[in-house]
């Protein structure tokens, strides 16, 4: 029998939290264990990160970082837990998210159930039709730079449960182990990639910025999806001012906008006159500006939404590290069966808005196909006309062989995705 623990932690919860931990999978940390392996002593490795969380002893050990891409070529730092550390984690989001969920602002996004970067972007859209400007604002390095004392206090005005405290504490706290096998320690911020690091960022930043929003500027709408904002403005004078403003504000909860890449941008349309030198704007993996559309038939010019060029050189980056032509071993069946999850995911994601954007980008496949039946068959190898006209064949009686073919080569227009 277990004796009384200084914690009530119901085993049933770290059972939970394992499945949810399982089916969103993920690298192995700095243990190197997998879920698999984590799962062939499953009963017996609860048991025991059960038993720490209960009794107060689990510390968590230090989060593997690895550098990611991003869409502009350069890299940003993801921290990868332990599956143990996963599974913790999850046990106190899950204790903490119906107690915050309620408190959140409607317009913040990220990370949230039921929202979504979509939900964010299409209302961005609407208000970017009804007002003239945007302030559009990037916190540089918010993860890393997130104030410890400031969101413990945050935490500790919505929960007094000790255990919660405690390891949310100790989470922030757990050093880094850097690609080249180095320990460091941390001062401030939450690792991205944490599993409780999402909803302790949206409270550091529902006090920081959505609550003083509503407080000092309820006229101005904003959308947030974690660190990403976009504020909109009657008039270049209030998005000025509003920025100036943030900037002290930021600086007091010691965060910094980034000079360079905050900026004021005018949506221009067919109805608005005049110059500003920025007209567009990146939110969510979208660039907002001016675009052709069918409005009941007719042509006109509207502010709005389409996959960024950022985001498609990324899309683009990717189909070449596929290297479809060097898989002459595979049948083109196989290659459709590998890729379409991913190809899927794309359309699913940009075609919310304008879709025929991402035709260019993804037609890019299909030149890789060519040069793979080249390969594949000797007859092909020095027939380009005659490797383009299997294909053709090829598309046309299997239209859904790749989950991009019937956008591609269909007749969807622009007025579809709008």
């Amino acid at each position: 029998m277990d004796k009384v623990k200084p914690f009530d932690i119901p085993k049933r919860k770290v059972w939970e939290a394992f499945k949810r931990v399982k089916a969103n999978q993920g690298a192995a940390g700095v243990d190197g264990q997998s879920i698999a392996e984590f799962e062939a002593n499953l009963s017996g490795n609860l048991y025991k990160l059960w038993n720490r969380l209960s009794s107060g002893s689990y510390f968590p050990p230090p989060v593997r970082r690895v550098e990611i891409p991003k869409a502009d070529g350069g890299t940003r730092p993801l921290g990868i837990p332990t599956v143990a550390d996963r599974v913790a984690q999850e046990v106190a989001r899950r204790y903490l998210e119906p107690i915050l969920e309620p408190v959140f602002h409607t317009d913040s996004y990220g990370y949230r159930p039921g929202r979504s970067a979509i939900d964010a972007v299409r209302q961005a859209r609407q208000r970017c039709w009804r007002y003239d400007w945007v302030l559009d604002l990037d916190v540089r390095a918010f993860f890393d730079s997130i104030d410890w004392e400031l969101l413990l206090k945050a935490v500790r005005r919505h929960t007094d449960c000790p255990w919660v405290l405690l390891y949310v504490e100790r989470w922030l706290k757990a050093p880094v182990q850097m690609e080249d096998g180095g320990v460091v320690q941390r001062t401030a911020g939450t690792p991205q990639g944490g599993v409780v690091s999402p909803l302790l960022a949206n409270l550091f930043l529902h006090y920081a910025f959505d609550m003083w929003m509503t407080r000092n500027y309820p006229r101005v709408p904003f959308e947030r999806y974690a660190d990403d904002a976009i504020c909109h403005c009657r008039s270049v004078e209030e998005a000025r001012a509003l920025w100036s403003a943030l900037a002290d504000r930021l600086a007091v909860c010691k965060l910094v906008l980034h000079p360079a890449k905050t900026k004021i941008v005018y949506c221009k349309d067919v109805n608005r006159r005049g110059d500003f030198p920025i007209i567009s704007f990146d939110f969510l993996g979208f660039q907002f500006r001016v675009r052709k559309v069918i409005w009941g038939g007719k042509a006109a010019h509207s502010f709005m939404p389409a996959a960024s060029p950022k985001a498609l050189t990324a899309i683009g980056r990717t189909v070449r590290r596929w290297a479809l032509h060097h898989r002459s071993d595979k049948s083109l069946q196989e290659l459709a069966e590998k890729h379409n999850p991913c190809i899927r995911g794309w359309i699913s994601y940009y075609s919310h808005f304008y879709k025929t954007q991402l035709r260019p980008t993804l037609k890019r496949i299909d030149a890789y196909v060519i040069r793979w039946v080249r390969r594949k068959f000797k007859r092909m190898r020095h027939q380009t006309k005659g490797a383009r006209d299997w294909f053709d064949r090829l598309r046309r009686a299997n239209p859904e062989l790749f989950a991009h073919w019937l956008l591609s080569h269909g007749n969807g227009r622009t007025s579809g995705a709008v």
